[in-house]
């Protein structure tokens, strides 16, 4: 077993034991039990841990219970779908659209445990495991730390190391890896795979940098939330790093998103699990430089998270609210429009932002997904 990973790599199956009790006796984490688990005690789960003998065992002993909570009080109900086309024996690099911290990449593992799959590592920026009980579950949960801070040369440094460990995960211990399509979530309701991501991942190739992709498996992972349980916090970031003015976060924002994030009400989930996308690369044209390449890889990887994002009654009526049209209106009632834009006008009222500007980039948040698909299909069908 090699330890040129350790400083970024989530625990070993024999790390597990210690971990797990590390957790027990953080008071905490002994909160976020009382308060996500009300009828479960920490004892209750020191007990249960003697039948943990793995990662896997404590994900779906202890991880899925939180789970299973966090989607029924906070959801409608999640659809998901695609897994079931894929091998379960191979490895595959998921590139996933980013619209909250935790909930993402738990949605995939949550699909795994009920699907009864071994479950994807999961690539976190640093900067979301500062705090010990978010590094002990992150780890215990099969998270890769994504260093973010550095200099200029120490971040690609950084870069090459996430590369070859995302390369030996995938093509030596033949494990599953989720990463988002870029850093950061998506602000302003534009999902778009950015050029470095697919560039950073294939770090190291031989020259053959198709051939590199082409292994890695990539299968592109769509995932909607009938309400962004985020929008309100995107929207006041955008606006007041409108104009290029840069934002700077107050202590304790990360975290204050991430509890937003798992506790706020999201209404309908879907996700949907795309197709490798190694046969659409047999279409490139011939003779394109690497970038160039990597850019029709993004366009890949864009058409079918477009193509498989769910779009809800919230997003055409936020499309039809941007552009002053009726465009849309097959897709909702007059009912749903009046009870959206309520919600909206709840969201759009905070100190330090106007209304007007509130209320503009909660329209974009909902209506730019309907855009993209228009641009990737046609109208009709857009549904």
């Amino acid at each position: 077993m090699t330890t040129e990973f350790d400083d970024i790599r989530p625990y070993h199956d024999s790390e597990a034991k210690d971990a797990y009790y590390r957790l027990m006796d953080d008071p905490r984490f002994q909160d976020a039990i009382i308060k996500c688990l009300p009828n479960y005690t920490v004892d209750d789960l020191r007990k249960d841990f003697v039948n943990y003998h793995s990662i896997d065992d404590v994900q779906v002993g202890f991880i899925k219970r939180w789970l299973d909570v966090f989607v029924s009080q906070t959801s409608a109900g999640i659809t998901m779908s695609g897994l079931e086309d894929l091998d379960p024996n191979q490895a595959y690099l998921f590139i996933s659209n980013h619209r909250d911290i935790t909930f993402d990449p738990a949605m995939l593992q949550y699909y795994c445990f009920l699907t009864r799959r071994h479950t994807s590592k999961i690539a976190i920026g640093d900067n979301l495991l500062k705090t010990p009980v978010l590094n002990e579950v992150g780890r215990l949960n099969k998270m890769i730390k994504v260093k973010r801070s550095g200099t200029l040369r120490e971040k690609l440094l950084n870069s090459k190391h996430l590369a070859a460990y995302i390369q030996y995960s995938l093509f030596e211990e033949k494990e599953s890896i989720w990463i988002a399509q870029r850093d950061g979530r998506t602000k302003d309701g534009n999902d778009y795979t950015k050029q470095g991501l697919v560039k950073m991942v294939s770090l190291g190739h031989d020259k053959d940098l198709i051939e590199t992709i082409r292994r890695m498996n990539i299968t592109p992972m769509s995932i909607s939330y009938e309400f962004e349980p985020c929008d309100q916090l995107k929207a006041r970031e955008m606006a007041l790093s409108e104009n290029g003015v840069h934002y700077e976060k107050r202590p304790g924002e990360d975290f204050e998103s991430i509890k937003q994030g798992i506790f706020g009400q999201k209404g309908r989930i879907f996700l949907t699990i795309g197709k490798p996308i190694h046969e659409e690369l047999e279409t490139m044209p011939e003779n394109l430089n690497n970038n160039d390449k990597l850019y029709f890889v993004c366009q890949l990887i864009d058409k079918q998270i477009y193509a498989n994002y769910k779009l809800y009654p919230n997003n055409y009526i936020a499309a039809d609210l941007m552009h002053g049209t009726s465009q849309f209106s097959e897709f909702y009632t007059t009912e749903q429009k009046e009870k959206f834009e309520l919600y909206l006008q709840k969201k759009s009222i905070i100190q330090d932002v106007s209304k007007e500007k509130m209320m503009d980039y909660l329209l974009h948040i909902y209506g730019n997904p309907v855009a993209n698909k228009v641009k990737t299909y046609d109208s009709a069908s857009v549904k």
